[in-house]
């Protein structure tokens, strides 16, 4: 070999080395950095949880107990599911799961009460602790209009009252210059079918019985927050469940920045033990009355539930919405309910939704309208008439999305598609005037009738039936849409009989004479002190005319309203300008 070959050849292995080098160093980052990455995002994943818009789990913490009836409407309880709590009652804990696990017995699909009698906890969740149990949910971002004052104590109520007082006349209520905001705000994400299932068996777990003993009458686990008072003499801690009321079960996320409040439906449709201990009377009341044309009258065999019925197919339609508001009836329950809810949970940074099951989402339904909050129903009659006869506050022109409540139904439940009516029904045989259809918001409606080949029964209105046997089985959730135009009671004549004051409220009437100006300020003040008058005065100070004024005296003119509240009564009486010239 010459010695320039020699050299060349110590050149080309001194550059094969050199490659050799350079490819391991490159091959060794590479892995390196791979492998680094990958140990980085075990690390992450370990240390970094979902945040709550992606999802979360919520527990039962709450139940709240609502009286309702002549005696009992003032009666309020709550009880705090602590972990003392239910260690406490571990055993009657233990036997509830066991008997959620009995197998369903025969019933007659055309017995109503019985039907509403029998297990209701869905099969899912059997072995499961109704009162730790957590599940899982998803919230979107979403948007909402409603009333700035919705908070405010008393504002809800009092715009109701005067709303009732004219008739639910636009005319007159826009005078009110009633202050709408645009919130952003989290909403259940009906999309995700986890999500809807959890909010179903919220729905259910709302029909759960507590444990109670008679032996604890002096030393209940219930906090007053009423007229009831655990050691009286002859108190009964069975209040809200032996007795009539309105329960509330209320779930809460671990950050505890979401809350869902579960209202309970009609009472039998429940876990066993329920039945005629129950509060199914009152339930039935509640539910002739918010879903009937006219109190439940049906035919001259019928015991209506209101007096406003005055002959046939006539219906006074102001005795109608009186009976809607009195203390003693649910709408105005789940109104204190919610309040008790706040002042645990408050609104201004906690997302509060609503849900619930038959008459319990239609509850729901009225509340999350009436405070412009979330709400999920599930199988609920047509709630729209009693929306209307409530004259619940809605925002000129809000498009149905923005109303953020959502309706699950099924086709081959007769309650919930308003067809379980007439004098040869079921629902009419066992005592329910369900003649409504219409609801507000939007339907999402699963169509088993065609998927599945079901037919049309009762039993296909239960909540543990809408979760194992329809939501579960389909891959993706119900679309929600807008219900058609839809009318109830179309054939009725609703009729009001103080015309003399049909544009206006009834006497105190701010609006009629001068006399009333120490009365109707008074009244004023002492239900709107905690108002903001700036957001709540009217422009209507001008409005006034001659006929709505009484007969001047002849020592001097009639005085003119200058100032009024949101709600109407004049605040200042007076003349302006113009009434001095014209002396």
């Amino acid at each position: 070999m010459t010695l320039e070959k020699a050299k060349h050849f110590k050149k080309r292995k001194s550059l094969h080395i050199y490659h050799f080098i350079i490819g391991f160093i490159t091959i060794s980052v590479l892995f390196l950095t791979t492998k680094w990455s990958w140990i980085s995002s075990i690390l992450l994943s370990q240390q970094i949880k979902p945040s709550s818009d992606d999802g979360d789990m919520l527990q039962l913490k709450h139940i709240f107990h609502h009286g309702t009836g002549p005696k009992n409407y003032k009666l309020h309880r709550r009880l705090d599911i602590t972990p003392e709590y239910l260690f406490k009652h571990q055993d009657y804990f233990t036997q509830l799961t066991q008997n959620l696990e009995s197998p369903e017995v025969n019933i007659n699909s055309d017995n109503l009460d019985q039907i509403y009698q029998q297990s209701d906890w869905p099969e899912i969740h059997h072995g499961k602790n109704p009162f730790d149990i957590e599940l899982p949910f998803k919230k979107n971002p979403g948007e909402t209009i409603r009333l700035k004052e919705r908070n405010t104590p008393q504002f809800i109520e009092s715009y109701l009252d005067y709303a009732r007082d004219v008739r639910g006349d636009a005319h007159i209520l826009n005078r009110i210059n009633l202050e709408w905001i645009h919130d952003e705000i989290k909403v259940p994400n009906v999309t995700d079918r986890d999500t809807v299932v959890t909010l179903a068996t919220i729905s259910s777990n709302a029909y759960v019985r507590y444990p109670k003993s008679d032996d604890e009458k002096k030393k209940s686990d219930w906090i007053d927050l009423g007229d009831w008072d655990p050691n009286r003499e002859n108190s009964d801690i069975n209040f809200g469940w032996d007795d009539i009321g309105l329960r509330g079960h209320v779930f809460v996320s671990r950050d505890n920045k979401t809350v869902v409040i579960g209202i309970k439906g009609t009472s039998g449709a429940g876990l066993p033990g329920g039945g005629s201990d129950e509060t199914g009377g009152n339930d039935k009341t509640n539910d002739n009355l918010l879903f009937s044309c006219c109190c439940a009258r049906i035919s001259y065999m019928w015991t209506t539930v209101c007096d406003c019925y005055e002959k046939t197919y006539t219906c006074n339609q102001d005795c109608l919405e009186r009976e809607l508001r009195k203390e003693d009836k649910y709408y105005q329950a789940i109104l204190e309910i919610y309040r008790n809810v706040t002042d645990l949970y408050p609104p201004e940074s906690t997302d509060i939704w609503v849900t619930g099951h038959s008459l319990g989402g239609a509850l729901a339904s009225l509340l999350g309208r009436t405070f412009g909050l979330p709400a999920v129903a599930f199988e609920a009659p047509g709630e729209m008439l009693a929306t209307r006869r409530l004259h619940l506050p809605a925002p000129p022109g809000i498009p149905k999305y923005m109303e953020n409540i959502w309706h699950f139904g099924n086709t081959a439940d007769p309650i919930y598609m308003g067809v379980c009516n007439g004098a040869s029904s079921t629902c009419n045989l066992a005592g329910y005037a369900m003649e409504t259809s219409c609801h507000t918001g939007l339907q999402c409606v699963y169509d088993v009738v065609t998927d599945k080949g079901w037919s049309v029964n009762l039993l296909n209105h239960r909540i543990h039936t809408v979760i194992d046997d329809i939501i579960l089985t389909y891959n993706e959730t119900a679309p929600c849409v807008q219900q058609p135009p839809c009318r109830d009671c179309f054939n009725w004549r609703f009729v009001a009989h103080d015309d003399d004051e049909k544009d206006e409220p009834k006497l105190p009437n701010p609006l009629r004479s001068s006399t009333l100006k120490t009365s109707s300020t008074t009244t004023s003040k002492s239900i709107f002190k905690s108002t903001s008058q700036s957001s709540l005065q009217s422009t209507s100070k001008t409005e006034a005319s001659p006929t709505s004024s009484s007969v001047p005296s002849h020592e001097e003119p009639p005085k003119k309203c200058l100032e009024r509240t949101w709600y109407g009564w004049c605040s200042k009486w007076g003349y302006d300008d113009d009434d001095d010239d014209e002396k």
